[in-house]
C-alpha cells in the first residue's frame, strides 16, 4: 500500500533543558508520519522561537538552529500536506501574538467543520496567512472573552468538530488536548524531571522516556513548573480509535491505544492465513509494511516466509511528471525481486491493503516477470472502500478501487492468481477490540460525526 498517508506526528516537552532537543530526536523517531515539513517552537519563560521549514526533520534542523531554540520547553511537528497547502506557510507549529502574549500549536488530525469556523472568524475580521484548519484555533483563542489561557483553550475546542490531538505552547504553561473520539494517538510520558506527549511511544524510546499513559479522549492536560500535570476533562470520552494506526501508520515498536503494533499486525496475519488459506510454497511480505502480518501468516499456515521482495529506502520522492509510466518505474526504483528465490514458486504475497490496485498490479507483474509461477495476493485489511475525513489523507472514493471494482474485478486488475482480504470482524478480533471502539470508517463507510 503507497496511497495513504497519515498527516502528521506531534511532539510536546516539558521542563527539561534539552525540550529543543529532545523534540528534534521525538520527531526523528515519527518520521514516518509526515516528510513534508517540520518544526518546533521553544519558549525560556520569556518568550517563544519558532523555527520551521519543508523537509525531512534532519534537513529543517541542524545544531546551530537548535541551540537557537532556547528554553525548557518545546513543541515539534512533522508534517504531511493533505489539508491546506505544500507551503511553507502551511507547515507548524503555528505561531501568533496575542492579547495575552504568545503561543504556538501544533495538530494532528482533521476539522470537519474547520471551513464553517474559518467563514465565521472571516466574517468578525480574522484575517488568515494559511489555509490549515489549525489556525483556526489561534482566532478562536485570541478571539475568546475567557480571562485565562486554559479557559481559552476549552471555549475554542468547545467550537470545533473533527480528528485533533493538540499541543500547545505559551511563554509559561504548555497544553496537550484529545478530541472526545480520540481518533489520533496521544501518550503522556515522564523524561528526567520533565514530561514528554507524542503520538506514538517510539518517541519515547529514543529519548529514553517512561511511558506513563495515553491522554484520554477529551482530556486537556495543563503542564506548570514544579507541578504535576493538571487534568481537566473538557468531554466525556466516546472512544473511536482510528483503526489504521494498527494497520499501517504507527511504528512496529509503538503501543498505540494501549497496544503494541507490531503484535497486533502479527495477529492480523494469523486471522487472515485462517480467513484465506491457499495452497504455495512460500510466503512473502511487500516490505516494510507487509512484513508482521506475513510472518504471522506464514506462522499460522506452516508455509515458509521468505523476505524476496527487497525495499531500496534511499530512494526519496521524485518530481518526474506522474504518467503511469513513471508510477511504474517508482515501483521498481523501489521494490526488486529475488529472483534465485522466487522462480518456478507460488508466492502468497502479504501487503496491508489496496488503495488504487495500481502498485499491487506492477508488483504482480514484476514477481511474474521475475519467474513466479503463481501470485496469490493477500491483504492484512479489509477492502478500503470510503475516503477518511479525521486525518488520514485518502484518495477521493472514485479512485478507491475497492469502491469501484468487486473482488474478483480487482483480481483481475491486479492480474494475481487470487486476492483475499481480511474481514472486518477478523480485523476487530486481532486488535482486540469491538466495533464500537473503533472508528472503521474507511472500511465501512460508518463516519462518526
Amino acid at each position: 500500500m503507497r496511497s495513504l498517508n497519515e498527516k502528521c506526528a506531534v511532539v510536546g516537552i516539558f521542563d527539561h533543558p534539552q525540550a529543543s532537543t529532545l523534540a528534534y530526536f521525538s520527531l526523528h523517531a515519527q518520521q514516518h508520519r509526515g516528510q513534508e515539513a517540520a518544526g518546533i517552537s521553544s519558549g525560556n519563560g520569556k518568550k517563544l522561537f519558532t523555527i520551521k521549514d519543508r523537509g525531512l526533520v534532519t534537513q529543517v534542523f541542524d545544531n546551530q538552529k537548535l541551540a537557537t531554540l532556547q528554553g525548557s520547553m518545546a513543541i515539534g511537528h512533522t508534517r504531511y500536506s493533505t489539508a491546506g497547502d505544500d507551503s511553507i506557510l502551511d507547515a507548524q507549529p503555528v505561531f501568533a501574538r496575542y492579547d495575552l502574549g504568545e503561543m504556538a500549536i501544533v495538530h494532528n488530525g482533521n476539522l470537519t467543520n474547520a471551513k464553517e469556523v474559518r467563514d465565521a472568524l472571516i466574517k468578525k475580521g480574522a484575517i488568515f496567512q494559511s489555509y490549515m484548519d489549525t489556525e483556526n484555533l489561534i482566532h478562536l483563542i485570541a478571539k475568546s472573552d475567557q480571562e485565562q489561557l486554559t479557559d481559552r483553550i476549552i471555549d475554542a475546542v468547545r467550537k470545533i468538530e473533527g480528528a485533533y490531538s493538540l499541543v500547545f505552547l505559551s511563554r509559561t504553561k504548555m497544553f496537550a488536548m484529545r478530541d472526545a473520539h480520540g481518533f489520533r494517538p496521544l501518550s503522556l510520558g515522564r523524561v528526567g524531571d520533565g514530561y514528554v506527549v507524542a503520538s506514538e511511544t517510539c518517541a519515547f524510546d529514543l529519548i529514553g522516556a517512561e511511558y506513563i499513559r495515553e491522554v484520554e479522549p477529551g482530556e486537556l492536560l495543563i503542564f506548570e513548573t514544579g507541578k504535576a500535570p493538571q487534568s481537566i476533562k473538557v468531554f466525556e470520552p466516546t472512544p473511536k480509535h482510528c483503526i489504521f494506526e494498527y494497520v499501517y501508520f504507527a511504528r512496529p515498536d509503538s503501543n498505540v491505544y494501549g497496544q503494541n503494533v507490531y503484535q497486533m499486525r502479527h495477529a492480523m496475519g494469523r486471522k487472515l492465513a485462517l480467513e484465506k488459506p491457499v495452497e504455495a510454497d512460500m510466503v512473502v511480505p511487500v516490505p516494510d509494511g507487509g512484513i508482521p502480518a506475513a510472518i504471522g501468516y506464514a506462522q499460522q499456515s506452516g508455509i515458509p516466509f521468505e523476505m524476496a521482495i527487497m525495499r531500496n529506502h534511499y530512494i526519496g520522492r521524485t518530481f518526474i511528471e506522474p504518467t503511469q509510466e513513471m508510477r511504474d518505474l517508482k515501483v521498481k526504483m523501489k521494490l526488486s525481486p529475488i529472483k534465485n528465490m522466487i522462480q518456478g514458486k507460488r508466492l502468497i504475497v502479504i501487503d496491508d491493503s489496496i488503495v488504487r490496485g495500481t502498485t499491487s498490479r506492477q508488483i504482480v507483474r514484476m514477481l511474474k516477470a521475475a519467474g513466479a509461477t503463481e501470485v496469490h495476493m493477500r491483504i492484512s485489511s479489509p477492502p478500503t472502500t470510503d475516503p477518511c475525513f479525521y486525518g488520514v489523507d485518502t484518495p477521493d472514493k472514485e479512485k478507491l478501487i475497492a469502491a469501484n471494482m468487486t473482488n474478483a474485478e480487482i483480481c483481475a486488475f491486479i492480474e494475481a492468481d487470487s486476492l483475499g482480504y481480511l474481514s472486518n470482524n477478523g480485523l476487530l478480533e486481532s486488535v482486540n477490540g469491538k466495533e464500537e471502539n473503533y472508528c472503521t470508517a474507511c472500511f465501512t463507510g460508518k463516519y462518526i460525526i
